[in-house]
């Protein structure tokens, strides 16, 4: 899976989800996710996953959405394709094989330390060699 991040540095959000998602649902549903695993302690195992998953398709999730608390329903293979498996493949959420667990992860930002890098290394060989 490949995701694609735009935005204007100029206007950055205080939500990084406003940033890695497209639609509104799908930032509160990320930062649901996250709450959620707070709560748990920074982790989940794939049973815990799956109920809240389950919560989340049968509306039995509460989000605060415009200052009004409010149920909020989401598909759970959407959640999955959606939610979950990107957050994993950019290092937001990472999954332990071994211990069969979902927890939050620094990769994300290390990814983007390395992405600067490249782009640090592009300018620097564009300004040594110009076109």
């Amino acid at each position: 899976m490949r995701m694609v991040i735009l935005f204007d540095m100029f206007n950055l959000p205080q939500n990084v989800f406003e940033v890695i998602f497209a639609t509104s649902q799908q930032q509160i549903v990320a930062g649901l996710l996250v709450r959620e695993l707070k709560r748990n302690s920074n982790q989940m195992n794939k049973h815990q996953m799956s109920e809240f998953a389950t919560r989340l398709h049968e509306g039995k999730v509460q989000a605060v959405i415009e200052g009004q608390k409010m149920p909020l329903s989401y598909n759970k293979r959407q959640f999955y394709d959606r939610i979950l498996t990107p957050m994993k493949s950019m290092g937001l959420i990472e999954y332990d094989l071994y211990r069969k667990t979902y927890k939050l992860s620094p990769n994300f930002s290390d990814a983007l330390k390395e992405i600067s890098q490249i782009w640090l290394t592009e300018l620097n060989t564009q300004l040594k060699n110009p076109p």
